[in-house]
């Protein structure tokens, strides 16, 4: 899926993940999940398509921002999910500034969740790195927190927050917002 993204072949990319919700409904789910941030680049075009209902793991970052009473958030994530318009468009909607690293933070950020963490690879170093550019960014751009836009990064980055930013864990929120609607 992530070669169908990188090549913008997105129209593959919503078809495959339509059949997939398609096969869960007639299987007798109530609603559907994206378990990762990247594939949210064709929510919307799968959310018009759906027979179930879908949680979003972008929507469930972004209430959980607005509890939080954060108006300016840094995204760290795939170099997919930092450029693309998914999470700024949800969070602008709330008044929210999504604030992403410049290119070359992007692409370290990027190329060592693709090589390492992805692949189980958690060194001192990377982490070292990570926490100087969400310090960085609260420099540069006085953010309020920071999004771990990619599934595996709660994993390198675990204190739960950084010099007072706090890290909103998408895999975390997601899931508390899933047992919600299963537990209501």
């Amino acid at each position: 899926m992530l070669d169908l993204i990188a090549a913008n072949e997105f129209a593959e990319v919503t078809d495959y993940l339509a059949g997939a919700i398609q096969r869960l409904a007639r299987a007798g789910a109530d609603f559907a999940v994206l378990a990762s941030n990247t594939p949210h680049i064709v929510f919307e075009e799968l959310r018009a398509r759906s027979a179930l209902p879908l949680i979003s793991i972008v929507e469930a970052t972004c209430a959980e921002a607005e509890t939080l009473a954060l108006k300016r958030v840094g995204l760290f994530g795939t170099r997919f999910t930092m450029q693309g318009r998914f999470y700024r468009d949800v969070f602008s909607r709330a008044g929210i500034q999504l604030v992403v690293p410049n290119e070359a933070e992007q692409d370290y950020i990027h190329n060592h969740y693709m090589d390492e963490l992805v692949n189980g690879i958690f060194l001192p170093e990377t982490k070292a790195r990570l926490l100087e550019i969400v310090d960085q960014l609260r420099e540069r751009h006085r953010i309020g927190g920071i999004i771990l836009g990619g599934t595996e990064l709660p994993l390198i980055l675990r204190a739960g927050e950084h010099n007072g930013i706090p890290f909103l864990d998408t895999t975390r929120i997601h899931v508390k917002r899933i047992i919600a609607e299963l537990l209501p």
